[in-house]
């Protein structure tokens, strides 16, 4: 009779941790923004059927990297989460610190068990504040621990070489569209340091927007009000007039 396999705890769960950065580590990168009116998400994302970035609740939004059909039934687990918590007692009851919690158990309770595999995915959740000082950025990796960010972070593919860029160049009070653009410019960059061009056409850009008037916040940036982001300074001057209509909630 053949004597088992033995592997360590640690070695098991090593090559757990190992596995599912391999897997995010594919895809394309998301890079999230802190900016003065709220907080930006710019994903490299050509298909405009699968999102990346995806509204939560009234001021919560959720970035992923990594298996879509993974991380999309995390986000619909989240948004019933949070339609469920609002409606049984406030909506303001509905904070991005308690969905992170949530996600945390799910997340750390898949990755320490030996029955099925880890997921390979990496959630970002945010909420838009009254103020700057409000905003409130959470990144959870695979094993479902939680990091407190601020001002800027990246996942997925070199998020690395990305947070390292953007640690640099991010500053408090920036426009819109310095935010836009210093997150293209990250995502543009490739490991070797050659620079790419990114259109509006592979971008998938969403604010959650402190200065709408509505209870939702989030918003997505599409067509002629993305390009003119774009484009740079002047067509942000413009891009928040008359541009409710390409704007459309998710």
């Amino acid at each position: 009779m053949s004597t088992p396999f033995y592997v360590s705890p640690q070695q098991a769960m090593a090559d757990r941790a190992e596995y599912a950065r391999k897997g995010i580590a594919r895809g394309r990168s998301v890079v999230v923004l802190q900016y003065n009116d709220g907080v930006i998400f710019v994903a490299e994302n050509p298909s405009r059927a699968l999102h990346k970035v995806s509204e939560i609740y009234d001021r919560i939004a959720f970035a992923a990297v990594g298996k879509y059909n993974e991380f999309e039934t995390l986000r619909i687990g989240g948004v019933r989460y949070a339609d469920l918590r609002g409606y049984t007692y406030d909506r303001e009851d509905v904070t991005a610190r308690g969905l992170a919690n949530v996600y945390a158990q799910t997340l750390g309770t898949i990755f320490s068990s030996a029955g099925e595999k880890p997921y390979e995915v990496e959630l970002i959740v945010a909420e838009v504040g009254a103020g700057p000082e409000d905003d409130q950025i959470y990144r959870l990796p695979h094993d479902g621990s939680i990091v407190d960010e601020h001002g800027s972070v990246a996942v997925g593919g070199n998020a690395d070489q990305i947070s390292s860029y953007l640690g640099q160049r991010h500053r408090d009070g920036m426009t819109l569209a310095e935010a836009l653009k210093l997150a293209v410019e990250s995502l543009a960059r490739d490991t070797n340091g050659a620079e790419r061009t990114l259109t509006a056409e592979q971008l998938e850009v969403a604010v959650l927007d402190r200065t709408r008037p509505q209870q939702r916040k989030f918003k997505r940036l599409l067509g002629g009000q993305l390009t003119r982001l774009l484009d740079g300074a002047n067509g942000a001057e413009g891009a928040g007039e008359g541009d409710e209509g390409e704007a459309g909630d998710s």
